[in-house]
Protein backbone atom coordinates (compact mmCIF):
# COMPACT_ATOMS: atom_id res chain seq x y z
CA UNK A 1 0.00 0.00 0.00
CA UNK A 2 1.19 3.81 -0.54
CA UNK A 3 0.05 6.57 1.11
CA UNK A 4 0.44 9.91 -0.21
CA UNK A 5 -0.48 13.07 1.73
CA UNK A 6 -0.09 16.49 2.15
CA UNK A 7 -0.94 17.35 -1.43
CA UNK A 8 -3.24 19.65 -3.12
CA UNK A 9 -5.61 17.00 -5.18
CA UNK A 10 -6.92 18.53 -8.62
CA UNK A 11 -9.47 15.27 -8.31
CA UNK A 12 -11.14 16.45 -11.44
CA UNK A 13 -14.50 15.38 -9.02
CA UNK A 14 -17.00 17.50 -7.10
CA UNK A 15 -18.64 20.79 -7.51
CA UNK A 16 -15.82 22.99 -7.06
CA UNK A 17 -13.01 24.08 -9.95
CA UNK A 18 -10.87 21.23 -10.47
CA UNK A 19 -12.32 19.07 -7.78
CA UNK A 20 -9.81 20.41 -5.62
CA UNK A 21 -9.03 19.64 -2.43
CA UNK A 22 -5.98 21.79 -0.43
CA UNK A 23 -4.84 19.21 1.87
CA UNK A 24 -5.42 15.75 0.74
CA UNK A 25 -4.18 12.16 0.58
CA UNK A 26 -4.67 9.40 -1.80
CA UNK A 27 -4.39 5.68 -0.61
CA UNK A 28 -3.28 3.18 -3.50
CA UNK A 29 -3.50 -0.45 -3.34
CA UNK A 30 -1.26 -1.97 -6.34
CA UNK A 31 -2.63 -0.35 -9.68
CA UNK A 32 -5.73 1.16 -7.74
CA UNK A 33 -6.70 3.99 -5.82
CA UNK A 34 -8.44 2.73 -2.83
CA UNK A 35 -9.45 6.46 -1.10
CA UNK A 36 -9.04 9.66 -1.63
CA UNK A 37 -10.16 12.94 -0.27
CA UNK A 38 -9.40 15.17 2.58
CA UNK A 39 -6.68 14.30 5.54
CA UNK A 40 -8.72 14.95 7.79
CA UNK A 41 -11.37 12.82 6.46
CA UNK A 42 -8.35 9.79 5.78
CA UNK A 43 -9.54 6.21 7.37
CA UNK A 44 -7.99 5.58 10.67
CA UNK A 45 -6.90 2.60 8.60
CA UNK A 46 -4.76 4.01 6.49
CA UNK A 47 -3.28 6.50 8.45
CA UNK A 48 0.67 6.25 8.56
CA UNK A 49 1.01 3.50 6.13
CA UNK A 50 4.05 3.70 3.55
CA UNK A 51 3.08 7.67 4.06
CA UNK A 52 4.99 9.90 1.10
CA UNK A 53 4.92 13.48 2.09
CA UNK A 54 4.57 15.56 -0.90
CA UNK A 55 4.98 19.03 0.50
CA UNK A 56 1.81 20.92 -0.07
CA UNK A 57 2.57 19.67 -4.21
CA UNK A 58 -0.25 19.78 -7.19
CA UNK A 59 -1.70 16.08 -8.08
CA UNK A 60 -3.84 15.80 -10.82
CA UNK A 61 -4.78 12.28 -12.78
CA UNK A 62 -2.45 11.25 -15.36
CA UNK A 63 -2.92 13.03 -18.57
CA UNK A 64 -4.08 10.84 -21.27
CA UNK A 65 -2.95 11.85 -25.20
CA UNK A 66 -6.20 10.35 -26.95
CA UNK A 67 -5.25 11.26 -30.58
CA UNK A 68 -1.56 10.12 -32.19
CA UNK A 69 0.01 9.31 -34.95
CA UNK A 70 3.11 8.26 -33.05
CA UNK A 71 4.19 5.64 -35.02
CA UNK A 72 5.40 6.69 -38.61
CA UNK A 73 8.73 6.38 -41.04
CA UNK A 74 10.79 9.61 -41.74
CA UNK A 75 9.52 13.32 -41.61
CA UNK A 76 7.90 16.57 -43.62
CA UNK A 77 10.64 19.41 -42.90
CA UNK A 78 10.69 20.32 -46.51
CA UNK A 79 7.17 20.06 -46.70
CA UNK A 80 6.86 22.53 -44.02
CA UNK A 81 9.25 25.12 -45.83
CA UNK A 82 6.89 24.82 -48.88
CA UNK A 83 3.27 25.74 -47.03
CA UNK A 84 5.77 28.70 -45.67
CA UNK A 85 6.44 29.64 -49.60
CA UNK A 86 2.67 29.42 -49.85
CA UNK A 87 1.45 25.88 -50.90
CA UNK A 88 -1.57 24.29 -48.83
CA UNK A 89 -1.94 21.64 -47.22
CA UNK A 90 -4.48 20.66 -49.54
CA UNK A 91 -2.40 21.77 -53.02
CA UNK A 92 0.40 19.37 -51.17
CA UNK A 93 -1.81 16.22 -50.91
CA UNK A 94 -3.10 16.69 -53.95
CA UNK A 95 0.85 16.41 -55.41
CA UNK A 96 1.50 13.18 -53.34
CA UNK A 97 2.60 14.72 -50.96
CA UNK A 98 1.45 14.71 -47.34
CA UNK A 99 -0.01 11.68 -45.45
CA UNK A 100 1.10 9.57 -49.40
CA UNK A 101 4.97 10.72 -48.30
CA UNK A 102 4.23 9.39 -44.86
CA UNK A 103 3.50 6.28 -46.54
CA UNK A 104 6.28 5.44 -48.72
CA UNK A 105 7.94 6.35 -45.61
CA UNK A 106 6.44 3.92 -43.54
CA UNK A 107 6.38 1.54 -45.96
CA UNK A 108 10.06 1.41 -46.42
CA UNK A 109 11.09 1.10 -42.48
CA UNK A 110 11.08 -1.74 -40.60
CA UNK A 111 9.70 -2.73 -37.57
CA UNK A 112 12.83 -1.86 -35.42
CA UNK A 113 12.96 1.71 -37.29
CA UNK A 114 9.65 2.10 -36.61
CA UNK A 115 10.43 1.10 -32.79
CA UNK A 116 13.21 3.80 -32.61
CA UNK A 117 11.42 6.48 -34.19
CA UNK A 118 8.90 6.55 -32.32
CA UNK A 119 10.44 6.09 -28.70
CA UNK A 120 11.89 9.42 -28.25
CA UNK A 121 8.29 10.72 -29.25
CA UNK A 122 6.95 8.55 -26.59
CA UNK A 123 9.52 9.43 -24.12
CA UNK A 124 8.84 13.54 -24.36
CA UNK A 125 5.16 12.67 -23.88
CA UNK A 126 5.83 10.24 -20.76
CA UNK A 127 8.55 13.07 -19.82
CA UNK A 128 5.56 15.59 -19.19
CA UNK A 129 3.24 13.59 -17.24
CA UNK A 130 0.90 11.31 -20.19
CA UNK A 131 0.34 7.52 -18.84
CA UNK A 132 -2.09 6.60 -21.48
CA UNK A 133 -1.86 7.69 -25.26
CA UNK A 134 -3.66 6.34 -28.42
CA UNK A 135 -1.44 5.41 -31.30
CA UNK A 136 -3.06 5.11 -34.90
CA UNK A 137 -2.34 3.26 -38.23
CA UNK A 138 -2.59 4.89 -41.62
CA UNK A 139 0.93 5.11 -42.93
CA UNK A 140 0.79 1.53 -44.21
CA UNK A 141 -2.22 1.25 -46.63
CA UNK A 142 -1.94 -2.00 -47.19
CA UNK A 143 -2.31 -5.17 -45.69
CA UNK A 144 1.37 -5.54 -44.11
CA UNK A 145 2.65 -2.44 -43.19
CA UNK A 146 -1.13 -1.54 -41.35
CA UNK A 147 -0.64 -4.43 -39.36
CA UNK A 148 3.39 -3.66 -39.10
CA UNK A 149 2.66 -0.01 -37.37
CA UNK A 150 0.05 -1.88 -35.36
CA UNK A 151 2.41 -4.39 -34.06
CA UNK A 152 5.01 -1.43 -33.36
CA UNK A 153 2.64 0.50 -31.30
CA UNK A 154 1.40 -2.60 -29.13
CA UNK A 155 5.07 -3.47 -28.61
CA UNK A 156 5.76 0.03 -27.45
CA UNK A 157 3.98 -0.53 -24.08
CA UNK A 158 6.78 -3.55 -23.42
CA UNK A 159 9.22 -0.87 -23.43
CA UNK A 160 7.98 1.73 -21.56
CA UNK A 161 5.99 2.77 -18.53
CA UNK A 162 2.55 3.50 -20.09
CA UNK A 163 -1.05 2.04 -21.79
CA UNK A 164 -1.20 2.18 -25.32
CA UNK A 165 -4.84 2.02 -26.85
CA UNK A 166 -4.34 1.13 -30.80
CA UNK A 167 -6.64 2.57 -33.68
CA UNK A 168 -7.25 1.66 -37.07
CA UNK A 169 -6.71 4.23 -39.62
CA UNK A 170 -6.79 2.04 -42.68
CA UNK A 171 -8.99 4.45 -44.10
CA UNK A 172 -6.50 7.42 -44.03
CA UNK A 173 -5.76 8.11 -47.53
CA UNK A 174 -5.80 6.80 -50.87
CA UNK A 175 -2.44 4.85 -51.68
CA UNK A 176 -0.86 5.68 -55.34
CA UNK A 177 -1.68 2.09 -56.09
CA UNK A 178 -5.65 3.03 -55.71
CA UNK A 179 -5.42 6.60 -57.04
CA UNK A 180 -9.29 7.18 -58.53
CA UNK A 181 -10.55 3.93 -57.00
CA UNK A 182 -11.24 4.70 -53.58
CA UNK A 183 -14.21 2.60 -53.44
CA UNK A 184 -11.69 -0.76 -54.29
CA UNK A 185 -9.64 0.28 -51.95
CA UNK A 186 -11.64 0.17 -49.14
CA UNK A 187 -13.26 -3.34 -50.06
CA UNK A 188 -9.73 -4.65 -51.32
CA UNK A 189 -7.48 -3.56 -48.67
CA UNK A 190 -9.20 -1.73 -45.94
CA UNK A 191 -12.00 -4.18 -44.70
CA UNK A 192 -9.97 -7.46 -45.11
CA UNK A 193 -7.00 -5.56 -43.22
CA UNK A 194 -9.63 -4.33 -40.54
CA UNK A 195 -10.33 -8.12 -40.13
CA UNK A 196 -7.00 -9.33 -40.02
CA UNK A 197 -5.72 -6.77 -37.37
CA UNK A 198 -8.65 -7.81 -35.10
CA UNK A 199 -7.79 -11.01 -35.55
CA UNK A 200 -4.43 -10.42 -34.26
CA UNK A 201 -6.05 -8.44 -31.07
CA UNK A 202 -3.87 -5.70 -32.22
CA UNK A 203 -7.05 -3.19 -32.51
CA UNK A 204 -8.90 -1.33 -29.57
CA UNK A 205 -10.67 1.35 -32.03
CA UNK A 206 -11.57 2.23 -35.58
CA UNK A 207 -11.15 5.83 -36.88
CA UNK A 208 -11.11 7.12 -40.61
CA UNK A 209 -10.57 10.74 -42.35
CA UNK A 210 -13.44 11.49 -43.84
CA UNK A 211 -12.58 14.80 -45.78
CA UNK A 212 -12.71 15.57 -49.13
CA UNK A 213 -8.77 14.57 -49.78
CA UNK A 214 -9.67 11.44 -48.26
CA UNK A 215 -12.82 9.24 -47.67
CA UNK A 216 -16.67 10.47 -48.11
CA UNK A 217 -19.24 9.41 -45.59
CA UNK A 218 -20.41 6.42 -47.93
CA UNK A 219 -16.86 5.33 -48.02
CA UNK A 220 -16.35 5.84 -43.85
CA UNK A 221 -20.06 3.90 -43.45
CA UNK A 222 -18.93 0.63 -45.12
CA UNK A 223 -15.84 0.74 -42.51
CA UNK A 224 -17.90 1.64 -39.40
CA UNK A 225 -20.37 -1.59 -40.36
CA UNK A 226 -17.43 -3.68 -40.16
CA UNK A 227 -16.28 -2.40 -37.03
CA UNK A 228 -19.97 -2.83 -35.89
CA UNK A 229 -19.51 -6.75 -36.78
CA UNK A 230 -16.43 -6.81 -34.66
CA UNK A 231 -17.59 -5.19 -31.87
CA UNK A 232 -15.21 -2.22 -32.40
CA UNK A 233 -15.76 1.12 -31.38
CA UNK A 234 -15.76 3.83 -34.16
CA UNK A 235 -14.22 7.45 -33.75
CA UNK A 236 -13.25 9.91 -37.09
CA UNK A 237 -11.14 12.54 -38.19
CA UNK A 238 -14.12 15.27 -38.74
CA UNK A 239 -15.10 18.29 -40.61
CA UNK A 240 -11.47 19.53 -40.13
CA UNK A 241 -11.37 21.24 -43.94
CA UNK A 242 -14.68 21.57 -44.76
CA UNK A 243 -17.99 20.04 -43.42
CA UNK A 244 -19.09 17.45 -45.62
CA UNK A 245 -21.17 15.04 -43.08
CA UNK A 246 -18.88 13.23 -41.34
CA UNK A 247 -20.03 14.27 -37.41
CA UNK A 248 -23.13 13.13 -38.68
CA UNK A 249 -22.34 9.86 -39.49
CA UNK A 250 -20.08 9.44 -36.09
CA UNK A 251 -23.21 10.32 -33.99
CA UNK A 252 -25.19 7.49 -35.90
CA UNK A 253 -22.81 5.07 -34.75
CA UNK A 254 -22.81 6.43 -31.23
CA UNK A 255 -18.93 7.24 -32.09
CA UNK A 256 -16.61 7.82 -29.07
CA UNK A 257 -15.12 10.72 -30.40
CA UNK A 258 -15.38 13.24 -33.68
CA UNK A 259 -11.94 14.75 -34.35
CA UNK A 260 -10.52 18.42 -35.46
CA UNK A 261 -13.79 19.62 -36.14
CA UNK A 262 -13.28 23.04 -37.07
CA UNK A 263 -15.75 23.50 -39.61
CA UNK A 264 -18.89 21.72 -37.30
CA UNK A 265 -21.75 23.63 -36.86
CA UNK A 266 -24.70 24.09 -34.53
CA UNK A 267 -26.19 21.14 -36.14
CA UNK A 268 -23.00 18.82 -35.47
CA UNK A 269 -22.81 19.91 -32.21
CA UNK A 270 -26.40 18.66 -30.98
CA UNK A 271 -25.63 15.62 -32.93
CA UNK A 272 -22.81 14.94 -31.09
CA UNK A 273 -24.50 15.66 -27.26
CA UNK A 274 -27.64 13.72 -28.44
CA UNK A 275 -24.85 10.52 -29.20
CA UNK A 276 -22.68 10.91 -26.17
CA UNK A 277 -19.37 11.38 -28.59
CA UNK A 278 -16.59 13.46 -27.40
CA UNK A 279 -15.69 16.48 -29.42
CA UNK A 280 -11.95 16.19 -29.36
CA UNK A 281 -9.78 19.20 -30.56
CA UNK A 282 -6.15 19.51 -31.99
CA UNK A 283 -4.91 23.02 -31.94
CA UNK A 284 -1.34 21.48 -32.99
CA UNK A 285 -3.09 21.32 -36.21
CA UNK A 286 -4.82 24.47 -36.21
CA UNK A 287 -1.60 26.09 -35.30
CA UNK A 288 0.58 24.10 -37.75
CA UNK A 289 -1.35 25.00 -41.08
CA UNK A 290 -2.59 28.17 -39.81
CA UNK A 291 -6.01 27.39 -40.00
CA UNK A 292 -8.59 30.06 -39.99
CA UNK A 293 -11.90 28.00 -39.29
CA UNK A 294 -11.62 28.13 -35.06
CA UNK A 295 -13.17 24.45 -33.35
CA UNK A 296 -16.91 25.94 -31.95
CA UNK A 297 -16.13 25.81 -28.68
CA UNK A 298 -18.99 27.83 -27.68
CA UNK A 299 -21.56 25.52 -29.76
CA UNK A 300 -19.71 22.44 -27.88
CA UNK A 301 -20.73 24.17 -24.08
CA UNK A 302 -24.05 25.44 -24.97
CA UNK A 303 -24.99 21.71 -26.09
CA UNK A 304 -22.87 20.10 -23.20
CA UNK A 305 -20.41 18.17 -25.35
CA UNK A 306 -17.39 16.84 -23.53
CA UNK A 307 -14.68 18.51 -25.20
CA UNK A 308 -10.83 16.63 -25.05
CA UNK A 309 -7.50 17.65 -26.08
CA UNK A 310 -4.77 15.74 -27.86
CA UNK A 311 -1.17 16.22 -29.44
CA UNK A 312 -2.43 14.88 -32.53
CA UNK A 313 1.13 14.31 -32.87
CA UNK A 314 1.96 13.37 -36.39
CA UNK A 315 5.04 14.20 -38.89
CA UNK A 316 2.81 16.49 -41.08
CA UNK A 317 0.17 18.67 -39.95
CA UNK A 318 1.32 18.31 -35.94
CA UNK A 319 4.92 17.68 -35.43
CA UNK A 320 3.67 18.38 -31.37
CA UNK A 321 4.86 16.14 -28.52
CA UNK A 322 4.17 18.39 -25.86
CA UNK A 323 0.34 17.82 -24.54
CA UNK A 324 1.21 20.59 -21.80
CA UNK A 325 1.91 23.00 -24.84
CA UNK A 326 -1.17 21.62 -26.12
CA UNK A 327 -3.42 22.75 -23.34
CA UNK A 328 -1.52 26.32 -23.82
CA UNK A 329 -2.57 26.62 -27.10
CA UNK A 330 -6.13 25.69 -26.87
CA UNK A 331 -6.43 27.81 -23.93
CA UNK A 332 -4.50 30.93 -26.34
CA UNK A 333 -6.26 30.15 -29.40
CA UNK A 334 -9.64 29.09 -28.91
CA UNK A 335 -10.29 30.71 -25.33
CA UNK A 336 -10.76 27.31 -23.82
CA UNK A 337 -10.52 27.73 -19.79
CA UNK A 338 -7.43 26.16 -17.91
CA UNK A 339 -9.79 24.11 -15.98
CA UNK A 340 -11.64 22.93 -19.57
CA UNK A 341 -7.95 22.00 -20.59
CA UNK A 342 -6.73 19.85 -17.76
CA UNK A 343 -10.16 18.00 -18.33
CA UNK A 344 -10.02 17.76 -22.09
CA UNK A 345 -6.19 16.01 -21.03
CA UNK A 346 -7.48 13.81 -18.11
CA UNK A 347 -11.18 13.45 -17.74
CA UNK A 348 -12.71 13.93 -21.46
CA UNK A 349 -9.17 12.11 -22.82
CA UNK A 350 -10.13 8.88 -20.74
CA UNK A 351 -13.56 8.95 -22.02
CA UNK A 352 -12.89 10.05 -25.76
CA UNK A 353 -11.19 6.27 -25.37
CA UNK A 354 -13.53 4.57 -23.78
CA UNK A 355 -11.70 4.45 -20.57
CA UNK A 356 -13.99 4.19 -17.14
CA UNK A 357 -10.70 3.70 -15.06
CA UNK A 358 -8.84 6.62 -15.48
CA UNK A 359 -9.07 10.80 -15.62
CA UNK A 360 -9.99 11.40 -12.15
CA UNK A 361 -8.50 11.18 -8.56
CA UNK A 362 -10.58 8.66 -6.82
CA UNK A 363 -11.75 5.52 -5.23
CA UNK A 364 -11.82 2.54 -7.83
CA UNK A 365 -9.66 4.51 -10.70
CA UNK A 366 -6.34 3.34 -11.86
CA UNK A 367 -3.44 4.77 -9.46
CA UNK A 368 -2.06 7.15 -12.86
CA UNK A 369 -1.17 10.15 -11.62
CA UNK A 370 0.97 13.20 -11.67
CA UNK A 371 2.99 15.48 -9.13
CA UNK A 372 3.71 19.26 -9.96
CA UNK A 373 5.88 21.72 -8.55
CA UNK A 374 3.04 24.66 -9.27
CA UNK A 375 0.85 26.35 -6.13
CA UNK A 376 -2.52 26.18 -8.75
CA UNK A 377 -3.69 24.04 -12.03
CA UNK A 378 -3.94 26.92 -13.94
CA UNK A 379 -0.41 27.07 -14.38
CA UNK A 380 -0.23 24.13 -16.24
CA UNK A 381 -2.01 25.84 -19.23
CA UNK A 382 -0.23 29.12 -18.28
CA UNK A 383 3.59 28.45 -18.78
CA UNK A 384 4.71 27.91 -22.20
CA UNK A 385 7.84 25.76 -22.58
CA UNK A 386 8.28 24.94 -19.05
CA UNK A 387 7.48 21.19 -17.45
CA UNK A 388 6.78 21.34 -13.99
CA UNK A 389 6.63 17.84 -13.97
CA UNK A 390 8.15 16.37 -10.31
CA UNK A 391 7.35 12.89 -10.39
CA UNK A 392 4.95 10.32 -12.35
CA UNK A 393 3.04 8.05 -10.42
CA UNK A 394 2.00 4.64 -13.51
CA UNK A 395 0.05 2.03 -11.99
CA UNK A 396 0.71 2.60 -8.10
CA UNK A 397 4.67 2.60 -9.53
CA UNK A 398 6.63 5.89 -9.37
Amino acid sequence: MMLLTNAQLATMTGPHPYGLQSDGSVVIVDETIVWAGLTSDLPQKHDGHNAIDLGGALVTPGLIDCHTHLVHGGNRAREFEMRLEGASYEELARAGGGIISTVEATRDASFEDLVASALPRLDSLISEGVCTIEIKSGYGLDQDNELKMLRVARHLETLRPVRIKTSFLGAHAVPIEYVGRADDYITDICLPTLEAAFKEGLVDAVDGFCEGIAFYPQQIELVFKKAKELGLPVKLHAEQLSNIGGIQLVAKYGGLSADHIEYADDDDARALAQAGTIAVILPGAFYTLREKQSPPIQSLRTHAVPIALATDCNPGSSPLTSVLLTMNMACTLFRMTPEESLTGITTNAARALGLSDSGKIAAGYRADLCVWDVKHPAELSYKIGYNPLKQRIFGGRT
